[in-house]
């Protein structure tokens, strides 16, 4: 069971993907994660969120239930990209879902200035590709004063690329959590 830890929204139950394609954040990884975001951030007000890999949307949707002013979720996969959608609409959240790979958003002419960036990509996904995504998101202009969080296996090391500041890093048993700027 995947739920909200804080916030508005706080011990609401989010729906999950089934199968294996997805694998949502633990509740208490999340919890320690945003109590880091809380930290570096100031709090959640006026910021504005991307969720490149959404999964069930609950890295997004916390951020909205702590105040967070909106989010952009970016989910490939159709059966996920459908329950970020009823998880969006039974909250009543501030959020838009776009059904495409993060690859094509970041690329493409929707995106906006972000203040916080997750990409949290399936483990399969490359090093090489998250890098070309962060340039790519700062190419655009969509990272410029942000901050992103990756997240990745603890057995798969990460670095990030030129131009990116490394702020922290986490383990949490099998996850690892990268900070940016």
């Amino acid at each position: 069971m995947t739920r909200i830890v804080s916030g508005r929204w706080g011990g609401r139950r989010l729906r999950t993907p089934k199968g294996d394609g997805t694998r949502p954040t633990s509740d208490r990884v999340r919890e320690a994660m945003f109590s880091s975001l809380e930290s570096m951030l100031g709090g959640f007000e006026d910021v504005r969120v991307l969720d490149l890999f959404a999964g069930s949307g609950a890295l997004a949707l916390e951020a909205l239930s702590r105040g967070a002013l909106g989010a952009d979720l970016v989910e490939s996969d159709r059966r996920a990209a459908a329950v970020v959608a009823a998880n969006i609409r039974e909250l009543s959240a501030d959020a838009r879902l776009h059904r495409t790979t993060a690859q094509r958003f970041v690329a493409g002419e929707e995106t906006n200035e972000y203040d916080l960036v997750f990409l949290d990509p399936p483990y399969a996904t490359t090093t090489d590709e998250i890098h070309e995504l962060l340039r790519t998101l700062r190419r655009q202009d969509c990272l410029t004063h942000g901050l992103a969080v990756v997240e990745r296996s603890s057995r798969t090391p990460f670095t990030w690329p030129d131009g990116f500041e490394a702020v922290r890093d986490k383990a949490y048993g099998e996850t690892h959590l990268w900070y940016g700027r």
